[in-house]
């Protein structure tokens, strides 16, 4: 790849992304750009991306053009996808979406083990579900095998003390303030081992 043109490297980032579509922005104004949104100097860039920073330098003002495995370490350093380079984010246009649920508002949906108060139910195509739960099981056998479901999920303890059994860690005990973040593919169940029932905030990420 080395002394290829970056428009051919483009293509390739373009086509690695499945958008053939969006119009590439200049690469070295955009490294610039994703550059100082970090308030990073040329060699704290540099060294993230494990270039030398006359490199950096080159490519931000369209003296070089770099391999694709230096677009590679650049977009490793920057946090971002190789194609994010040359493309804007699609989603740039702020929607304003907001919606407010108060204190004992959400809809109610008990089960055998949870009682679940969904919240911010006024939106609709949401990319995540949060929902407030109050832990009425006691232990593990109380549930018929675990709880598996796609995406990914985020738990917070609000009060009371919580044992989280997954299927691929032992069991760990966290109480008010804990969070944990995890595959929820992965099989998992929540039990209150505090006195009253413990009560978390959920959310998970819907794919």
């Amino acid at each position: 790849m080395t002394g290829k043109d970056p428009k051919s490297l483009i293509t390739i980032a373009r086509a690695e992304s499945g958008n053939t579509h969006v119009e590439p922005l200049n690469l070295g104004e955009r490294v610039r750009e994703l550059r100082k949104e970090r308030n990073w100097t040329l060699e704290q860039a540099a060294t993230q991306a494990g270039l030398a920073r006359s490199t950096l330098s080159k490519i931000e003002n369209g003296q070089m053009s770099p391999t694709y495995d230096a677009l590679k370490k650049l977009a490793l350093g920057l946090e971002i996808s190789v194609p994010q380079l040359f493309t804007p984010p699609v989603n740039d246009q702020i929607n304003g979406r907001m919606s407010v649920t108060r204190q004992g508002e959400g809809t109610q949906q008990a089960t055998a083990t949870y009682e679940h108060e969904l919240l911010a139910e006024s939106l609709t195509k949401k990319k995540m579900l949060p929902y407030r739960a109050r832990i009425r099981a006691r232990d593990v056998s109380e549930f018929d095998g675990w709880v598996r479901h796609d995406g990914e999920e985020f738990l917070l303890v609000l009060t009371g003390v919580i044992r989280l059994y997954t299927e691929f860690y032992e069991p760990i005990e966290m109480r008010r303030g804990d969070s944990a973040y995890y595959d929820a593919a992965m099989g998992h169940n929540v039990v209150s081992v505090s006195p009253e029932d413990a009560t978390i905030l959920w959310v998970t990420a819907l794919v």
